[in-house]
């Protein structure tokens, strides 16, 4: 067992992903109090907002691994490949769900209102817009860069 978390801990590639993920979600935290002028962890493990998260980690990922092994590598194409279809659910499908989820909240708040339903709110900030997800891939690629 030992073994297997110092080989996660050596595997560069990972850890760069992570740290891209990390420091997605910390300037989303900074954001966040500056705009709020107060500090929610939540923001720290929620999704949505800027930058995305999902881009960052899924780009930087694609970008080591096509440093790593080459651009015309089987590895860089599946991890390109995972990080389209990351981005495009991030900005499309999730984003979606986000509007679905603040259009019920109206609903559910008029019917509230009303007396006829004691329901809790549906989380609006799910996914990410356009600008977002570009700035997230943009910063996981720097990462990637810099690391390496």
């Amino acid at each position: 067992m030992d073994n297997i978390l110092i080989d996660i801990i050596k595997n560069k590639i990972f850890m760069t992903t992570l740290s891209a993920w990390v420091i997605a979600q910390s300037i989303k935290v900074s954001i966040g109090i500056i705009n709020q002028k107060r500090f929610d962890f939540r923001w720290f493990v929620g999704t949505g907002g800027m930058p995305s998260s999902h881009a960052a980690g899924a780009s930087c990922l694609a970008t080591a691994i096509g440093m790593d092994y080459g651009f015309g590598s089987v590895y860089f194409a599946l991890a390109a490949s995972f990080a389209i279809v990351v981005m495009f659910d991030a900005q499309g499908v999730r984003r979606s769900s986000g509007r679905q989820a603040r259009i019920l909240n109206k609903i559910m708040d008029d019917i509230y209102w009303k007396g006829k339903m004691h329901e809790g709110r549906l989380r609006e900030l799910i996914g990410h817009t356009p600008i977002e997800v570009i700035v997230g891939f943009l910063l996981g690629i720097t990462i990637a860069l810099i690391a390496r």
